[in-house]
Formats: structure tokens, sequence, C-alpha cells
């Protein structure tokens, strides 16, 4: 079986590779990161013009009708740049949402906005600390009208809908609601996290109008299914962010002379970006069998899903700590972008459940293959 993009599939890369390198540089990531504002609006218009955000819609919505083999190219590549966009949100999350369980008339109405960019999406899941369950939910509705508070939401400072999960007493005790956030009924706050370039706010909703997305009572199950397919996008930006922090610590090594040769030609330098290199290409391997499973919707994706994300996580963080450690003490200080790849790396490990929770998750498909 062969796993590698198609001849096509590769032209997007350099593509995507080309536009961003223009459009996306560090001292774009700088700004965001140093500035007020919660995202690269004018990066984010080029990503919608650009067709990004439309991917894997439908074309009767006024999407690409592309598959998800094309959105992985382009989330790998987002990821090696770091971008300050609410792309992951809006399309790994919020779009997907809305294909799994959307009826069409809310198709109808979101999805043309999220192709084009008009509209930002989120999804609204965690309300606090700890592993989050199906009975650890408290946001539900009241006199058919949603009351609680999800915390650490994904660019819901700046989204304008969001996919929450709330409590039930049917089924699996779980059920999904599309929530407009611009009415007056929901409030939100900023909240800091260790990388500031991708904004994230608490969000309460005080009798807010809520449709059902999806049947009651199916939440839980719809938000696992959901978790699969973003895990294997994330991990794909983890594997591009992986492969930019090598590349970075192993064009400072071979630029920075000490005791007069290249800091490269140590070997101490050497079994650290070797390493990264072992961590990085392991976890490519899993991120192609994870595309694969996603674009042929396979019985394994929870396998693959869980695989890629554990693989991609740990990839991300051992090379974006190499990075700062093979540029010493001038890696860690403000002035360097070693930071960018490193702040990034540590949110992607907890954005949709921490690498002990997918650990599990991974441990449970292998079980249920055994059985199977």
């Amino acid at each position: 079986m062969n796993f590698e993009f198609s001849e096509e599939q590769n032209l997007l890369r350099e593509q995507a590779n080309g536009f961003l390198k223009d459009n996306c540089p560090p001292a774009a990531v700088r700004k965001i990161l140093e500035g007020k504002k919660s995202y690269d609006e004018a990066l984010w218009r080029k990503i919608a013009e650009m067709g990004w955000t439309a991917t894997t819609i439908p074309e009767e919505y006024g999407g690409l009708g592309l598959g998800y083999l094309e959105l992985c190219v382009i989330a790998e590549e987002l990821g090696r740049a770091v971008a300050p966009v609410p792309f992951s949100s809006s399309v790994y999350l919020a779009t997907e949402a809305l294909l799994l369980a959307g009826s069409p008339a809310q198709k109808e109405e979101w999805l043309p906005k999220l192709a084009t960019g008009e509209a930002i999406g989120t999804f609204a899941f965690a309300e606090g600390p700890g592993r989050p369950s199906a009975k650890s939910l408290k946001t539900g509705l009241s006199k058919g009208r949603l009351r609680g508070t999800k915390i650490a939401v994904p660019d819901g400072d700046v989204a304008h809908v969001a996919i929450v999960v709330a409590k039930s007493r049917a089924g699996d005790k779980a059920a999904w609601y599309l929530v407009d956030l611009t009415q007056r009924n929901v409030k939100r706050a900023p909240v800091s996290t260790l990388d500031p370039t991708r904004s994230h706010a608490s969000i309460t909703f005080r009798s807010a109008d809520a449709q059902p997305l999806g049947a009651d009572g199916e939440g839980w199950a719809l938000t696992q299914k959901l978790l699969d397919r973003a895990a294997i996008l994330f991990a794909w930006e983890q594997v591009g962010g992986a492969d930019a922090a090598l590349n970075q610590a192993k064009e400072y090594a071979l630029g920075r002379y000490a005791f007069g040769r290249p800091i490269a030609s140590y070997q101490a330098i050497k079994h650290k970006l070797a390493h990264a290199y072992i961590k990085n290409t392991l976890a490519r391997s899993n991120c192609y069998y994870g595309a694969w499973a996603l674009n042929t919707n396979a019985a394994e994706l929870p396998l693959a899903a869980a695989t890629a994300r554990v693989s991609a996580t740990q990839a991300y963080y051992f090379a974006s700590k190499e990075n700062i450690q093979t540029h010493g003490g001038m890696g860690f200080t403000w002035e360097f972008d070693c930071q960018f790849h490193y702040r990034r790396s540590k949110l992607l490990s907890v954005n949709i459940g921490s690498e002990g929770g997918w650990q599990d998750r991974l441990i449970s498909a292998v079980e249920h293959s055994n059985v199977a």
C-alpha cells in the first residue's frame, strides 16, 4: 500500500509552502505574539481567498469538495509556519462537526460562511480541570435555553458560531448544540495561554438560543468521532512544526562556530538532532497512516488517530525543546524565534486532550482491534 501523497497533492504543498513563506514570515507571528490582536486578520482573509477553508466542504455548500489528503497537506504547512490564524478551530472542529451531524438547513446556513472565512467556528468542550466525561458535564438546557460555562475554548473570543457539548438525559448523556456566539446572552472572557498566537476564551451561556445538532443522547459518541478526525489533522500540524524546529536547529548548528569548528560537528549536538529526526520520521509515518484512515473513513480510524496524535505530540515537543537547547542561552531569549515552536508544541499537546489521554485511547483501540 502506497501512503505517499500524489503529484497533485505535492504541488499543493509547494504552493502552500510558498504562500506561507511570503505571507506568514516569523515577523508576522511575532507581531501577534507581542500585539493585542487575537489573530492575523489579513493572513486569514488571504487563506480564505486561497480556498483552504473550503477544502472538504461539498460544492453544494460553496466548498471545493476535495478530500482529507489535501487538507492534511495544508495542515502540515500551517504547522510549519506556526500560522497565527483560527484555521484549526474553524476547519478541523466546527466544519467537521457540521459535516458529521448538521441538518441540511444548518449546513446551508453555516457551511458557506465557514467556506469563505466570513464566519469563524469553534468547538466548546471543556468545563474544568481533569479529563472531560459525559458525567462531568454541567452545561445544559434549562427551559429550552442553554446555560453553563465552557473554558479554554480555542478562538472563542473571535468565533461567530460554536458547537457546544452539553449534558443530556438520553442515550450517552450528552448532546451537541449549535450556538450563534454573537447573541447578547453569550458572554466571553479571554484566557491567557502559553501561546498567545492562538487565542482562547471562556464562554458563558446565559439562557442562550441553541439549536440541537445531531440526535439527543448521541453527543458523546459524536465528540469522540470528531476528536479522532481532528487528531489526525492536528498531528499533521505538529509534524510540520517538528520539521521546522529541527531544520531551525540544524541551520544554527551548521553556522555557529565554537573552538574553530561548527557546533554541528560535535557529537552531543549530532545526537540531539539525530534523535529529533528519528521521532519526526516515526511521527510522519504514523500521520500517513492516519491520513489514509481519515480519507477512506476506515474502521481503523480510532487506532490511526491515537497513534498519529501520540507520536506527533512527542516529536513536536522534543524537536522544539532540543531546538532551544541547540541555540544555547540565546535560544531562551525573547528575541529569538525558537519560542514560537516551543509555545505551539505545548499548546497542541493538550488542545484536544492530553498525551496521557490519547495513550489511553490508543490502548483501547489496540484492545478493540485484537478482539475484532
